[in-house]
């Protein structure tokens, strides 16, 4: 499992073997028939203060990560901590206190807000939820937030639909700033704006952090974003984590075929570059029959015959370069 090099560096956010299975369930008596194995044995942590991004194919099973590390959703198995406490052995009454410390921004924030409750009050009803019952100091700390993240306060009356796709998003930065977390998930939370809108966003997040000492989950699937905001990268390939190093590292040396052909499809903003294609055959397996052995080599060109049968474990190159790759050890 993934740890930090030196032992005093500061752990917020901790995964020790998150696995989630969904029931496929069919027949007239809805039994269950099989099983979507999402997401399987993935161990890593997020140091305090640090952008963590998370990246893949849709469907690897980050946003599933991300909802686990905030027990949105229940891990099969595992185990969540968060400051040193185990989230996974938590009531939801014991729960509450820590939901005010993590909090997550959704890929859509139009399909995430009451469209019948004017903006201001969606950012306040966590306030009200965790025990803020002043109307005006909710009312003063809603439009403080608003004016932080670039919103009016004419704003706080108006209902979501009357609002840009890039304003949404800021109400939905705004409702997981309004409680001071210190750690928010950002489940691609620019995937579905504007290029120029994009990166108003990105600056956005990254001022935010450093005024609030902010620690991030970063989700996505944009590698070239992915670049921009984060601090480490991990990557994923059907539920398992295959890569998870420093940014520099992964951009400029990366060792694992997949992460590769992942940074073989970034653009280049050059006409007269050239970057040479990985092209992967075939196409990614269903998980509710992952193969055996590594779950790449269907796909990998580097493949031989140990990776059918053996699945590859996530080792230490050296300098926290983690691979989990047959054809890549210490």
């Amino acid at each position: 499992m993934p740890e930090p090099v030196n032992a005093q560096q500061d752990i917020l956010v901790e995964a020790r073997g998150l696995t989630k299975h969904f029931p496929v369930k069919g027949g007239v008596f809805q039994r269950t028939q099989a099983w979507v194995k999402a997401v399987d044995q993935v161990s890593l942590t997020i140091r305090r203060g640090e952008t963590l991004g998370l990246v893949g194919e849709s469907g690897c099973g980050k946003t599933t990560v991300g909802r686990m590390l905030l027990r949105l959703l229940d891990p099969t198995s595992g185990q969540v901590f968060f400051e040193g406490q185990d989230l996974t052995a938590l009531s939801e009454r014991e729960l509450k206190p820590f939901r005010r410390e993590m909090q997550i921004i959704f890929q859509d924030p139009f399909s995430s807000l009451d469209p019948r409750t004017p903006i201001g009050d969606s950012i306040g009803e966590g306030l009200r939820v965790h025990g803020v019952k002043d109307a005006k100091e909710r009312r003063e700390r809603v439009l403080e937030i608003m004016r932080t993240v670039g919103l009016e306060e004419y704003h706080a009356r108006r209902y979501p639909h009357e609002f840009s796709g890039g304003q949404r998003q800021r109400i939905g930065i705004a409702r997981a700033l309004v409680l001071r977390p210190k750690f928010i998930v950002c489940d691609e939370p620019v995937s579905a704006l504007d290029v120029s809108i994009q990166s108003q966003v990105l600056n956005l997040l990254r001022r935010l952090q450093r005024e609030f000492h902010l620690t991030y989950l970063f989700v996505a699937h944009n590698l070239s974003v992915v670049e921009h905001i984060s601090d480490r990268v991990a990557v994923m390939y059907l539920g398992k984590l295959v890569e998870l190093t420093d940014r520099a590292s992964l951009f400029q040396d990366a060792q694992h075929p997949y992460t590769r052909a992942l940074l073989s499809a970034i653009p280049i903003p050059d006409p007269d570059l050239k970057r040479e294609r990985i092209i992967l055959a075939g196409d990614v397996p269903s998980p509710l029959r992952p193969p055996s052995g590594c779950r790449f080599h269907t796909r990998c060109p580097e493949a031989m015959e140990q990776c059918h049968v053996e699945e590859p474990p996530l080792v230490d190159l050296g300098g926290e370069h983690w691979v989990a790759c047959h054809r890549r050890r210490p």
